[in-house]
C-alpha cells in the first residue's frame, strides 16, 4: 500500500516495518489501495507468505510470456520449460534459485530488479550467504530492494554491500495507539495450564493460540477437542490446500480457535481476531511481535495473553521487554476472576468432539498387504511358474 517511486528508479529501496504490522489504518495509507492493480491470492484469508502461495501455476497465467510470473518453488519441470521461452517475474527460494543457477537453467544477465522479501527472516534461518550469491549474479547497476522488520544479525551489512544510497521507506512510526494492544502474562501453575487453556478457548470470538511445534499444535486441537472445544491447527505439516481451507473457515466463523505455528502465522491475515494466546512463550521478542501482531489489525482493538510458568516468567520479562511492550503479568487460576474479565474464559461441554471435519483430515496411505496361500506361503501365479521353470533350465 505504500507509494514508491518508479521501478526504474536505479536508487535501491529499503523498506522497515516493524512484524506484525501488516497493512496500516486506512488514514494512514499514503495513497488509495483501490487505484493499484489487484493482488490475486488462493482464497480470502490466505495471503501470499512464501513463494508456493505467491503466484499461480504457469499454465494458468493468461499473460504473455514476459509478463508471467513464474513460481520455482513448485511446478518445477513446467518452471524449466517457461523458463526457456523466458519470463518478466520470477519468485523463487534462495536454495533452489541458485540450484538452478548451478545447473545453468537459469540466466540472470538481463535481470533488472532484485527483490529480497523478509531479510530478517532470511537471517535467522541462515539464508544470508546464498542471498548474497543470488545479489552478486545481478548487476551492480540494477535496482534492489529490501524488506525487513529489523536490521540486525547481518541484515545492516547486507544493505551496506548492496544497496547504494538507498531511498529508506518506514512504518516505524505507526504505533498501535490506533489498533490498541494490551498485553498479560499470566503465570500459572503447570497442572492447571491445560484447563486453564480449555476454559480461553470456550470463550466467544476469534482465537489463536501460538505453539513452538507442529506436533505442539496437534496435541492441543486434540486436547481442547476432548474438552468439548472445536479447534483446527495450522503448520506446515499439512498441505496446503488443507491451511487454505482452514483459514477460509476460520475466517467465516465469527466464535472460531486456531492453533499454529510460528511459520504459520505469517500466512495468518484476518480481520476479527480480538485475542492471540501465546500456549507456548515464543523464543524471542521478534515472535511475540509477529505473533501479537495478528489482533488489533486496521485499528481493531485486541489482547494478547501469555501462559507462563513461574520458571518460565524471568525469560518472559526479558521478551517483552525487548519487544517495547508493557505486560500485566498477574497470577491466574481456572476460572479465575481476572481471567474471564480480560478473556471471556467459559467453562467447556465437556462432550468430547469425536469427528474430525472431513476436509482438514489427511487421507491416511493404505497399507501394503500380502495375500498368502493356506499353508502361509506366497501364492505362485503362471507367470512365476514360468521363470522358475526357466531358472531350472
Amino acid at each position: 500500500y505504500w507509494k514508491l517511486d518508479p521501478i526504474g528508479d536505479e536508487r535501491g529501496k529499503l523498506l522497515i516495518a516493524e512484524v506484525g504490522k501488516g497493512a496500516p489504518p486506512e488514514d494512514e495509507q499514503p495513497t488509495d489501495p483501490s487505484t493499484m492493480p489487484p493482488a490475486t491470492f488462493p482464497e480470502d484469508g490466505a495471503h501470499p507468505t512464501d513463494a508456493d502461495q505467491m503466484v499461480a501455476e504457469p499454465d494458468s497465467l493468461d499473460a504473455p510470456d514476459e509478463a508471467k510470473a513464474l513460481d520455482l518453488a513448485r511446478w518445477q519441470a513446467k518452471a524449466i520449460n517457461a523458463l526457456k521461452r523466458g519470463v518478466g517475474i520470477l519468485v523463487a527460494t534462495p536454495g533452489r534459485l541458485i540450484d538452478l543457477i548451478e545447473r545453468e537453467e537459469v540466466n540472470l544477465n538481463s535481470l533488472l530488479v532484485t527483490v529480497l522479501d523478509e531479510a530478517d527472516q532470511m537471517a535467522d534461518m541462515g539464508f544470508l550467504p546464498a542471498v548474497k550469491r543470488i545479489l552478486n549474479y545481478s548487476k551492480k547497476d540494477s535496482q534492489r530492494m529490501l524488506f525487513s522488520a529489523t536490521l540486525d544479525r547481518g541484515v545492516d551489512g547486507l544493505v551496506k554491500q548492496y544497496l547504494h544510497d538507498p531511498k529508506e521507506h518506514s512504518i516505524k512510526e505507526i504505533e498501535t495507539s490506533k489498533g490498541k494492544m494490551d498485553h498479560y502474562v499470566f503465570v500459572v501453575d503447570q497442572g492447571d495450564k491445560a484447563t486453564i487453556t480449555n476454559q480461553i478457548a470456550s470463550r466467544d470470538g476469534k482465537t489463536i493460540f501460538f505453539v513452538r511445534t507442529q506436533r505442539g499444535a496437534d496435541k492441543l486441537t486434540a486436547n481442547l477437542a476432548k474438552a468439548g472445544v472445536f479447534a483446527e491447527a495450522l503448520h506446515g505439516g499439512k498441505s496446503q490446500s488443507v491451511r487454505t481451507k482452514t483459514l477460509a473457515r476460520f475466517k467465516e466463523k465469527s466464535s472460531a480457535v486456531l492453533v499454529a505455528t510460528d511459520v504459520a502465522a505469517r500466512g495468518i491475515h484476518v480481520d476479527g481476531i480480538d485475542l492471540v494466546v501465546h500456549y507456548d512463550a515464543p523464543a524471542d521478542h521478534k515472535d511475540y511481535l509477529h505473533r501479537s501482531g495478528r489482533t488489533a489489525r486496521a485499528g481493531e482493538l485486541g489482547r494478547v495473553v501469555t501462559l507462563v510458568t513461574r520458571s518460565e516468567q524471568r525469560s518472559m520479562n526479558g521478551i517483552t521487554l525487548r519487544a517495547g511492550v508493557e505486560a500485566w503479568v498477574m497470577a491466574i487460576t481456572p476460572m479465575h476472576q481476572k481471567l474471564t474479565s480480560i478473556t471471556g474464559a467459559k467453562e467447556p461441554s465437556g462432550v468430547p468432539i469425536v469427528e474430525r471435519s472431513p476436509v482438514t483430515q489427511e487421507k491416511a496411505p493404505k497399507p501394503f498387504r500380502v495375500e498368502r496361500s493356506a499353508r502361509g506361503k506366497r501364492p505362485t501365479n503362471s507367470r512365476n511358474r514360468r521363470r522358475k521353470f526357466s531358472n531350472s533350465r
